[in-house]
């Protein structure tokens, strides 16, 4: 988890800016412990009055008893940390997401005491990131892509976007990634699929790491091309033609020779 913290003042500065959101870029992001929402992250800016926390919450549907509960852990949070708290309300549906974003007023109608204004993920607000090449380059944004777009038809092309994304990534970032996709989709028949193609990947991951392993005790050097071929590649049969073909080699072009 420690890493894609230090690496997450980036990357939520990416994903801010492709939503629009109106935050300033954060120099740290910190996660805090939490029971009261799903996870809870405290942003520090470059200016002090501009930090603030985030408490993410899924939802899955219409709740009207959740909105008392929040407005409560988002009152406790201020008062715990000082800090000014953020409800992110992420949804896999339109209207579970209209139904979240509206203001809460706590008080009576003509004098409320406070309104609690969610900022709100869903399918309305987050693109769909079909090409693997976008996923990899902004992997919190394909993150959420996967999670609010969970439901929609083209949930398992932006599955499989994700999925090749995260060769593009350290491994200790792709399993937390991994794990955040699975528990944002809940109950969600892309769930399924999620699990699926995370079998797939780790077949595809041991075959390539077999060939890498096999050319280099076999003293074959890996020019960067080839290298980028092998573990760009998405088909098993491919890959165990070209481990086959380690046998033999003398170079990392002769994996290729008959493609």
């Amino acid at each position: 988890m420690h890493r894609i913290l230090q690496e997450a003042p980036g990357a939520f500065t990416r994903t801010f800016r492709a939503l629009d959101l109106p935050f300033d870029d954060p120099v740290a992001v910190t996660l805090l412990p939490t029971d009261r929402v799903d996870a809870l992250l405290r942003f520090d800016t470059a200016d002090p009055a501009s930090s603030f926390l985030l408490a993410v919450q899924a939802q899955e549907k219409e709740d009207p008893a959740r909105r008392a509960s929040w407005v409560y852990s988002l009152t406790r949070l201020n008062v715990e940390y000082g800090v000014p708290p953020v409800l992110l309300v992420v949804c896999q549906d339109r209207n579970t997401a209209a139904w979240a974003a509206e203001p809460v007023d706590i008080g009576l109608p003509q004098w409320p005491a406070l309104t609690m204004r969610p900022l709100v993920l869903g399918p309305h607000n987050v693109p769909a990131l079909t090409d693997p090449a976008a996923a990899a380059r902004d992997i919190l944004l394909a993150t959420l892509s996967a999670i609010t777009h969970g439901k929609a038809p083209e949930a398992d092309a932006v599955l499989k976007a994700l999925a090749a994304g995260l060769r593009a990534v350290d491994r200790d970032t792709a399993s937390i990634v991994i794990e955040l996709a699975e528990l944002g989709l809940g109950t969600a028949p892309a769930a399924q699929i999620w699990r699926d193609l995370m079998v797939i990947e780790g077949r595809l991951e041991a075959r390539t790491e077999d060939i890498l392993l096999m050319l280099t005790r076999r003293g074959i050097e890996i020019p960067d091309n080839a290298r980028h071929r092998i573990t760009s590649c998405t088909d098993l049969d491919t890959l165990s033609a070209w481990l086959t073909r380690t046998l033999t080699a003398t170079s990392a072009e002769d994996l290729f020779a008959d493609d």
